[in-house]
């Protein structure tokens, strides 16, 4: 009696081709996760992914496209045309609403009847991405697996790559973090913490930076035992370039003050430092006098600053004279100086913008309502002033005064 072996040599046959199958399908995900633990490039995934579905599954066309914002992007692909970026995201939108693998014969869309299935990738029921598959060499009985199986793939390498871009971002935000945080340390380091105490002049200054640094400036230079400087400065923006670029006007004025007693040359040169600095992409606005205690004179600039407002006498005076704002010009088209005897009993009241409105000019306190504050107080203590003013500004205009820095310097000479 004879036994017909044929179809069971057959049978055994197909079990091991598909045991070989599935042993390749296991490998390719092992090598395709070791690639990501080793932090591979985007485009090795991507190569990898390729070389899958075309030798491993017999894939003859896939587009891959991934989202990047809120568009996507065709980031891989084979045995495709070349289309053009507004027919692909006519394809997304086509395709927004299909949340699980889908058929795409018969498809409306002409650029999508050219695949056989769609097949999507979602994270927290976000699509990430999408993969479109064409001219697929399987048999209806392994169709589903493997269609699950480059889901699973393609979703492996995408929320990875997702993951790391996350994980670079945050490292991106703490290393600015940091940055900022360093860059606060510096600039704290250079604005006065102790301003000195005298017996002919009393002062106090107030700095709210709008984050941990600002680009507002402020300084009190003694010269010698009868002159000391003082001044008050505004970098255009905010942030980090904000700060270091008054770090660099304060550590040119201290320099040169040492050696330079002229105030027209002296702002000349900042203005040539500044301008340097900048390359004209941002201004710095400045006041800078300097003050005798013997001959109580004052000469002073005011490259484009808030006006500081002398109260003396019972009178109220801006003091304007000066020049244009710093950086804008490689050399000042003009520099005067003024001068004036200043009076016993005087307050030099010195502010940034920041206190009188805001970047997109909202405005929290006029000019002639300061003035008005200033000869009622002008009395109190130069800190009460300071803290005063603010108080009463946010109080009347329920102001919140958190989108600028806010510097203000008081100066009362007896």
């Amino acid at each position: 009696m004879k036994f017909d072996n044929t179809n069971k040599g057959s049978g055994e046959d197909d079990l091991i081709q598909l045991l070989l199958k599935r042993q390749a399908e296991l490998n390719a995900l092992l090598e395709v996760t070791l690639a990501i633990n080793k932090n591979s490039a985007a485009s090795v995934l991507f190569e990898m992914l390729v070389v899958i579905l075309r030798v491993n599954l017999n894939v003859g066309r896939m587009r891959l496209l991934v989202k990047e914002d809120e568009e996507f992007e065709n980031v891989s692909g084979f045995g495709v045309g070349n289309e053009k970026p507004g027919d692909l995201q006519r394809v997304c939108s086509a395709l927004s609403d299909f949340k699980a693998i889908t058929t795409l014969s018969g498809h409306s869309e002409e650029l999508l009847r050219g695949f056989d299935f769609f097949v999507p990738v979602i994270h927290k029921n976000n699509t990430l991405a999408f993969v479109l598959i064409g001219d697929f060499n399987t048999t209806p009985e392994l169709l589903s697996h493997e269609l699950n199986y480059i889901q699973t793939l393609i979703n492996i390498i995408v929320v990875a790559l997702e993951n790391k871009k996350l994980f670079r971002e945050r490292v991106e935000r703490e290393r600015f973090q940091r940055d900022i945080e360093l860059a606060g340390e510096v600039q704290n380091m250079l604005v006065p913490l102790r301003l000195p105490e005298s017996e002919k002049f009393e002062i106090a200054a107030t700095y709210l930076p709008h984050q941990n640094i600002g680009g507002d400036y402020f300084d009190f230079i003694r010269l010698s035992d009868q002159e000391f400087l003082w001044c008050i400065g505004d970098v255009s923006g905010k942030g980090i370039s904000a700060a270091l670029l008054m770090a660099s006007l304060q550590a040119t004025l201290r320099a040169w003050t040492s050696v330079e007693k002229n105030l027209d040359r002296l702002v000349r040169k900042l203005n040539e430092i500044a301008t340097q600095n900048t390359k004209g992409e941002r201004f710095i606005t400045l006041f800078l006098a300097r003050y005798n205690e013997i001959s109580r004179e004052v000469e002073y600039i005011n490259a484009g600053h808030n006006a500081p407002i002398l109260i003396a006498e019972g009178k109220a005076t801006f003091l304007k004279e000066g020049t244009t704002m710093l950086g804008t010009f490689d050399e000042l088209p003009f520099v005067h100086t003024g001068k004036f005897i200043l009076p016993e009993n005087s307050l030099v009241f010195n502010y940034t913008d920041g206190l009188i409105e805001s970047p997109d000019e909202d405005v929290f306190i006029s000019e002639a309502e300061l003035v008005e504050y200033l000869a009622l107080h002008y009395q109190l203590h130069s800190e009460q002033i300071n803290k005063g003013i603010l108080s009463a500004i946010q109080t009347s205009r329920n102001a919140k005064m958190h989108s600028d820095d806010i510097t203000m310097f008081t100066l009362k000479i007896f």
